[in-house]
């Protein structure tokens, strides 16, 4: 037994410094130097520890170099066109997110009486007034983008897209009331009632040949 002993203490002797260099060495990760969040600094001149960012620098996917899609202008004025061509699935869209998001102070046809107006809150103006019906998509874009007097912006929770599609739909509701019949076609007409059933092909034809 004390052979046994007197072989491993030069094996334990020589792991001791080894032990002692792994513990000083973890000591020195978790205790590594650093500065707590806007801690004085006496390293830099400004005494500032948070450094501002380099000049340049942007987030990755926010490099945003399409103007007109991300503010709305084209050069000092607001866009009369969206960035993308309208189609039904995004008239849909834009229909979809409005009444979520605008309904409640808008609603539904966009004359300042959605359900929070009813309670109280203060109402928004119609979106039927000449005002706003001579202002091009780009201003309904940069309104829900920025906000607008009471309005709060809401950037954070709709994307660029989405309020593109918001202000086409609101330009939508806008047409929807103010199109004269005479600028409708024949299946439109119908569609709304105004006008009588298509004539059967017996009675074109016989109307065609008067």
């Amino acid at each position: 037994m004390r052979r046994g002993l007197s072989t491993q203490r030069p094996f334990v002797a020589a792991c001791l410094p080894l032990l002692a260099l792994l513990a000083g060495c973890r000591q020195d990760m978790h205790d590594q130097p650093r500065y707590k969040p806007f801690a004085r600094s006496d390293f830099f001149n400004d005494s500032r520890s948070a450094r501002p960012f380099v000049e340049g620098t942007v987030a990755r996917g926010q490099l945003r170099e399409d103007g007109l899609y991300y503010t709305g202008k084209q050069g000092a004025g607001f866009a009369a066109q969206l960035p993308f061509p309208v189609s039904a699935a995004v008239l849909e869209r834009g229909r979809e997110r409005y009444t979520i998001y605008c309904t409640p102070c808008h609603g539904q046809t966009g004359r300042g009486d959605g359900m929070v107006v009813r309670r109280g809150f203060r109402q928004p103006p119609s979106y039927h007034i000449d005002r706003l019906r001579g202002e091009p998509v780009g201003y309904f874009y940069d309104v829900i983008t920025r906000g607008f007097g009471v309005m709060p912006d809401y950037a954070t929770q709709i994307p660029p897209e989405d309020r593109w599609k918001i202000a086409a739909y609101v330009k939508a509701l806008q047409l929807s009331q103010f199109t004269a019949a005479k600028d409708l076609s024949p299946e439109q007409l119908r569609r709304l009632g105004l006008a009588g059933p298509p004539p059967s092909a017996g009675a074109a034809h016989e109307a065609s040949h008067r």
